[in-house]
């Protein structure tokens, strides 16, 4: 009997960046900007394009990767997890789902939890839930902020308080009215007797690193309980321990009088709280949490036992390895790294913003170094930190946004500040 052949190796690729971004140009709708490089592989807060080219990365896949890339525990969990059960639809229970509901609510206060599959689709249940609770009054409205930002779906666009993401998608669903963020007093002009419910993020990701104030959030509880209109929070960025609480009011509340009271109706969840693997939810405070009976809402693949047992395990590693403290004390080094940068180079930084890992810095206007492209000032410094070895996320045109894991080690922010120092200095 003959033996069998060894496999043919495969033909050495000469060009494997320009082959791989050939297949998305041909295969791939274009509704991303996407940058210039291929990524094979990472580990821990690196990532290795196919040249082989190493960055350290403090996007994090937009505030996602909350154990880094590659974790070993993520990997036994989806390993152990798929070797019983994958999916079954949620016709049944399963065990892994009650007990991720379970943590999250022993986390934040008495509630119940609807699990979904992304951001948007965790703020798609807020609204539901905001319609279904105005619905016998004839309420439907819900205020959201200027420069917020909810997700793509059509209604994510509609309560999203930035035009450009709604431009060529009109008519805009109805129902959502934009106000100025940290403005009380504009949120309490804006109510009409429409008007059901009130969505902020604790911290405004997409348009800079903007927390809400104490005041603020102590002010929209007391207007909604004066007004019937529930409170809502998108915790899907600044949520699962980005700020070193587990949601970003408790962190902004803390010491403050009165802030050990307040909670808000339901909270939206989703990007770290699977580590990389897709999962969203939202909690509802318990005098709400069933609002939404059977047959109201629903999704095929939301809180499927593969995806709950790898959020399980991202929370049983922030927890064993004191992630929320790390959080702190790596986002207190890179704020007070930045805002010497900002001294040093005023010419070039005007503003730090940061709450725990999730940190922003902003350009100067103007900057004479970019002033021969069209392009956004904050695009063309992220670009020129790739060079260097950096991978940072854009905010609007002119703030750059430092997401890193959760467990990013102190050597490798001092990294990151090296990195954006010596590119900085160059722009001079």
């Amino acid at each position: 009997m003959m033996k069998p052949s060894e496999p043919t190796p495969p033909a050495m690729v000469h060009n494997q960046a320009s082959a791989i971004k050939e297949l998305f140009t041909k295969n791939v709708i274009p509704s991303y900007g996407r940058f210039d490089i291929v990524l094979s592989h990472g580990s821990g807060s690196s990532v290795w394009s196919v040249t082989g080219q190493r960055y350290l990365d403090m996007g994090g896949g937009i505030a996602v990767c909350s154990l880094g890339h590659a974790s070993g525990d993520i990997t036994e969990a989806l390993i152990e997890q798929s070797r019983k059960l994958v999916h079954i639809s949620n016709l049944y229970y399963t065990e892994p789902q009650g007990r991720l509901a379970r943590a999250l609510v022993e986390r934040i206060a008495p509630g119940k939890c609807f699990f979904a599959n992304s951001g948007a689709e965790a703020n798609e249940g807020l609204f539901k839930l905001a319609r279904r609770f105005g619905n016998p009054e004839g309420r439907f409205e819900v205020l959201t902020a200027f420069n917020s930002f909810h997700g793509r779906t059509l209604a994510g666009l509609a309560a999203t308080g930035q035009d450009k993401f709604r431009k060529g998608f009109e008519p805009i669903t109805p129902g959502f009215r934009h106000i100025p963020f940290n403005d009380l007093a504009a949120a309490e002009r804006a109510l009409s007797p429409a008007t059901a419910a009130i969505l902020i993020e604790g911290v405004q990701g997409e348009s800079g690193i903007l927390p809400a104030t104490p005041e603020y959030l102590l002010g929209l509880r007391k207007l909604c309980n004066e007004k019937n209109l529930l409170l809502l929070m998108d915790g899907v960025q600044c949520g699962h321990y980005r700020t070193g609480r587990f949601q970003s009011f408790q962190r902004i509340l803390e010491g403050v009088p009165g802030g050990e009271g307040f909670l808000p109706d339901a909270i939206s969840m989703a990007k770290s709280l699977g580590g990389g693997f897709p999962i969203g939810a939202f909690w509802v405070w318990e005098p709400y949490a069933d609002i939404l009976g059977p047959g109201t809402h629903a999704t095929t693949f939301g809180g499927t036992p593969l995806a709950c047992a790898v959020a399980l395990k991202v929370l049983e590693v922030i927890e064993r390895d004191g992630l929320a403290e790390n959080v702190r004390k790596v986002g207190a080094f890179l704020e007070e790294e930045l805002l010497r940068l900002s001294r040093t180079h005023p010419g070039v930084i005007t503003a730090v913003r940061a709450l725990g890992l999730m940190i922003g810095f902003e350009l100067q206007p103007n900057l004479a170094a970019f002033a021969g492209s069209n392009q956004a000032a904050s695009l063309q410094l992220v670009n020129r930190l790739h060079e260097a070895g950096l991978l940072t996320i854009p905010a609007g045109t002119q703030v750059v946004r430092l997401l890193p894991p959760l467990n990013l080690r102190i050597e490798e922010a001092r990294e990151a500040i090296q990195i954006i120092e010596s590119v900085i200095s160059r722009l001079i």
